[in-house]
């Protein structure tokens, strides 16, 4: 079933939506979850979660791409568990050392504050801006590991590079980004 069928399906309030949509998305969904919260229950739950948000958000949006539009809301609902597990803890783990390496070009702006949307709104163009410049290859480590939070090991694995490769290349476009930002006159 193609992504027009199953946002029809929604649109049609038919409960069908959300089976077809884990069929499809489900594997992909779960994925997100697990690389931010390394557990099987809580990434079910996570992806549970993100078919609900979905059903209540669609209509009267129709996200142009499914699958994106899907992510994102399990990557937010996986961070937002992981935070509130790891809140007294102040655990270490995959999640917080990716987020850590962009906290030295990129200011902590917290989603659902107002006051802060018109900033968030240019950090976000300023970012996709800086990656349309880059290579190909380049782009895939990037949002591999700041927006899927996976691990320097898993990417240079499926990249077939060394982890020292992957974390110099990554080192180095954080330092390009955040000379970008300062241009834009965004810092941290």
């Amino acid at each position: 079933m193609n992504d027009q069928d199953i946002l029809d399906l929604y649109f049609a309030r038919s409960e069908s939506a959300i089976s077809a949509t884990n069929e499809k998305y489900g594997k992909y969904c779960h994925t997100v979850a697990m690389n931010i919260l390394y557990s099987h229950e809580d990434s079910e739950e996570c992806v549970n979660d993100t078919w609900l948000r979905a059903w209540g958000a669609i209509p009267p949006k129709r996200p142009a791409m499914l699958r994106t539009f899907l992510g994102k809301i399990t990557r937010n609902l996986a961070l937002n568990r992981w935070e509130h597990t790891h809140a007294e803890k102040r655990g270490r783990g995959e999640p917080a050392a990716a987020l850590d390496e962009l906290t030295e070009c990129v200011a902590d702006t917290r989603a659902g504050q107002p006051d802060q949307l018109p900033e968030q709104l240019t950090l976000t163009e300023c970012i996709n801006r800086f990656l349309e410049h880059q290579k190909p290859e380049n782009r895939k480590l990037f949002v591999r590991r700041y927006w899927y939070l996976s691990e320097i090991k898993e990417i240079a694995g499926d990249y077939g590079f060394t982890e020292s490769k992957v974390k110099m290349t990554l080192s180095r476009m954080r330092a390009q980004l955040m000379t970008e930002l300062e241009k834009e006159g965004i810092s941290c």
